[in-house]
């Protein structure tokens, strides 16, 4: 009896590829696209369907706006109100495709979930367990973006892009396979925030804390004035409308004094990182000076780091060498070789 997957498609051309590679590899495949946005996507949803139809697959649309709307976008909100920096794709993945949708695979009698992530599952020897690993894509591996995945379901997720090094060999794949979804654009960064303008999204909600307050250096010398802290991130160094006879940069937004702290770049340098929200997937738990390679944001290379478990369950990383802008809200995310670890929200 073939294996029943429950695969997410998005309409696009990666879970698309994915229908078919693994139709392939014998799995009885029930695709699954979930409706998240008050304003529809249309478009994407018949796109799954007619992929589904093609390759003769069930197909369900599971309505997850309410769900949507409280775990992912509602903590984007919060998140820029604590002057923080989010990553709602994190929150998406485990909450959404790795929480709803696991639960929908259960109720529909899938034993895997799957997706289009370019990353890899594979048992591991050495931590005794399945283990979640990255892909051969390079820059574009997304591991990044899933340590928050509940440790006990990586043995039912299965990843059929994990071997493919470039996104154009998987638009090759749909052309020779008459997919329609093989030329349609990549999604957008943030699926909720329209043109990646997270800034108008903000001030449309009337959010707390977006008045107009004092740009500061680290002394407490008012260089200027500020729009509004949801405008400006750790690290930024143009847009601020100040002059200085050196560059400066944005090195921390100050909520209780509403104050954009700035300073030279070499202030932006740092070794030491404190991380909570942790969530450990190739073992039971971090292990006080552990060894790993830290990445601090989705784009930058991973680091040697040493990982030091706090009486609280929060961390504190100790970089080899200083890393440059590391900015509260965003992911720490940890790797032993090529072994997605976990990771943790940096404060």
């Amino acid at each position: 009896m073939k294996k029943r997957v429950l695969l997410g498609m998005s309409g696009g051309v990666d879970s698309s590829v994915s229908a078919l590679l693994l139709k392939k590899q014998g799995y009885e495949v029930v695709g699954i696209t979930m409706l998240l946005l008050e304003n529809g996507n249309d478009e994407a949803i018949q796109d799954a369907k007619n992929i589904c139809q093609k390759l003769n697959i069930e197909h369900y649309v599971y309505d997850l706006r309410k769900e949507f709307k409280d775990n992912v976008i509602s903590d984007f909100i919060k998140k820029y109100e604590m002057c923080l920096t989010p990553n709602p794709c994190i929150k998406c993945n485990k909450y959404m495709k790795f929480g709803y949708m696991y639960k929908k695979a259960k109720e529909l009698n899938c034993e895997y979930i799957a997706t289009g992530h370019y990353a890899k599952v594979e048992f591991s020897e050495k931590y005794n367990r399945y283990v979640i690993k990255k892909s051969n894509a390079g820059r574009k591996d997304q591991t990044y973006v899933l340590y928050s995945i509940p440790s006990d379901i990586v043995e039912h997720i299965l990843f059929p892009l994990s071997d493919f090094s470039s996104k154009e060999e998987i638009r090759k794949i749909a052309q020779e396979n008459n997919l329609i979804t093989a030329n349609k654009p990549d999604s957008q960064e943030i699926c909720f925030v329209e043109n990646n303008d997270y800034v108008n999204f903000l001030d449309r909600h009337n959010i707390q804390g977006m008045k107009y307050g004092k740009i500061v250096d680290k002394e407490g010398k008012i260089l200027g004035s500020h729009k509004g802290l949801h405008r400006y991130t750790i690290g930024q160094r143009r847009g601020m409308g100040i002059s200085s006879s050196t560059p400066l940069y944005v090195v921390k937004l100050n909520k209780e004094k509403n104050q954009l702290v700035v300073g030279t770049e070499s202030e932006l340098y740092t070794d030491v990182v404190n991380v909570i929200d942790t969530n450990c997937i190739a073992m039971d738990s971090f292990s006080d000076k552990m060894k790993v390679m830290a990445k601090i944001r989705y784009s930058s290379e991973a680091k040697e780091a040493t990982i030091h478990v706090n009486s609280d369950n929060s961390l504190t990383v100790k970089f080899d060498e200083k890393v440059r802008a590391v900015t509260p809200g965003q992911a720490i995310v940890f790797y032993i070789d090529d072994v997605l670890i976990g990771g943790g929200q940096i404060i």
